[in-house]
């Protein structure tokens, strides 16, 4: 079958088709884990629709979502790059950005240089790319957090969204936003990196409005799949998707989840961050019982002991859209239990670290694994498939 290949308007289209959305959470380093699992993902996809090596997941997901490290690989799948060909970029993006080497002291400023991790995201994304660049070939959406208001940024490129082509008053177009500042702007990750600015507006005669970022797993959406369903299908984003077990899916894919434990430390700024996480993982947690609640899932995960795994209940008029999450426990049994081999490495107490080079190779395969083990074809229901070019 020939895949028919679509412009992003065509994917943003209203057309009465079913739609489909990846998300992809933010976890530093831990993204190669993320890129293991869509790896089976695409092969499956490519098998499914009889498609040849030119089969991207940019032909089937109609929305990519990212946010952090997530952000970085969603940029890059919906310019078309395969995940075998992002995956040796990231590898090597990786091991230059987080070299130990590099590691700036401190308790003053970032651990590591942004103008690297600039360096590499204009030479990955394109220097001049803008959000409303033609090389993106389908939709994006890009999780930020403004420090300086305190606000959540969804930036897209919905051609009919509020501030994507209308400027006003010297704001600038969301659509000439450099796509590598903006994803620079949701990598900005608290201590690892200086925050990333952004003029908002220039207007004549007036003070420039410039807007600081910091990465947007500083959100409550570090997991962006609540986000990515509110931007598609709510008036206020223009997108209007409609909702339904058999016209909405959405994939969702983790970097691993940790042991929520950790070790007490004499700093207050270990302490601060351990709390940041926390909340971290209550809202992403909260967020997944409401998608569970809301969707027909058959990857459905317990949430807690009280409430298990939300199968029986069903939101009032039935699922609002189908819903699959795919991630790894990366508590030592949960290791284990994917590869037994992984006791040798001497890495698994510190696979929840966000810059750790060495614990790639590890972390991929566990992604490949996992992949293997709970990505089943069944999920990805004929309702969704794509229509052939004729």
């Amino acid at each position: 079958m020939t895949v028919r290949e679509l412009s992003r308007d065509d994917h943003f289209r209203n057309d009465g088709r079913p739609k489909r959305i990846l998300t992809l959470d933010g976890g530093g380093l831990r993204g190669v884990l993320s890129l293991g699992i869509l790896e089976r993902i695409e092969d499956l996809l490519r098998e499914r629709h009889g498609a040849g090596p030119e089969f991207r997941l940019c032909h089937y997901f109609d929305l990519m979502a990212g946010t952090s490290t997530g952000a970085i690989i969603a940029a890059a799948l919906a310019q078309g790059w395969s995940v075998a060909q992002l995956r040796e970029r990231y590898l090597a993006l990786g091991r230059r950005l987080f070299n130990r080497s590099l590691l700036r002291e401190g308790l003053l400023r970032a651990r590591y240089d942004k103008r690297i991790l600039n360096s590499e995201l204009k030479e990955l994304l394109g220097a001049d790319t803008t959000l409303g660049s033609p090389r993106l070939l389908t939709g994006l959406l890009v999780v930020t957090k403004r420090l300086d208001t305190g606000s959540v940024w969804p930036l897209g490129n919905n051609p009919r969204g509020k501030y994507f082509s209308t400027e006003s008053e010297g704001s600038a177009r969301n659509a000439d936003y450099l796509l590598w500042q903006v994803v620079r702007a949701s990598t900005a990750a608290p201590s690892y990196f200086e925050p990333e600015t952004i003029t908002i507006s220039s207007a004549a005669g007036s003070r420039p409005v410039v807007g600081t970022f910091v990465d947007g797993g500083a959100s409550p959406y570090n997991d962006p799949s609540l986000l990515a369903f509110v931007y598609c299908t709510l008036e206020g984003y223009r997108v209007g998707w409609p909702t339904g077990g058999d016209r909405l899916l959405l994939v969702s894919v983790g970097t691993g989840s940790r042991d929520p434990t950790r070790k007490r430390s004499r700093l207050a700024v270990n302490h601060a961050l351990q709390a940041l996480s926390s909340v971290m993982q209550d809202c992403a947690a909260q967020q997944r019982a409401l998608l569970q609640w809301m969707s027909d899932s058959p990857t459905a995960a317990v949430i807690d002991q009280e409430l298990g795994d939300l199968r029986g209940d069903t939101v009032p008029g039935g699922p609002l859209l189908s819903y699959l999450r795919y991630d790894v426990d990366l508590r030592p049994d949960g290791v284990l239990a994917l590869d037994d081999s992984a006791a040798a490495t001497g890495r698994i107490e510190s696979l929840g670290r966000l810059d750790a080079p060495g614990n790639m190779p590890l972390l991929h395969r566990l992604g490949l694994l996992a992949g293997q083990r709970d990505v089943d074809p069944g999920h990805f229901r004929p309702v969704f498939d794509l229509v052939p070019d004729p």
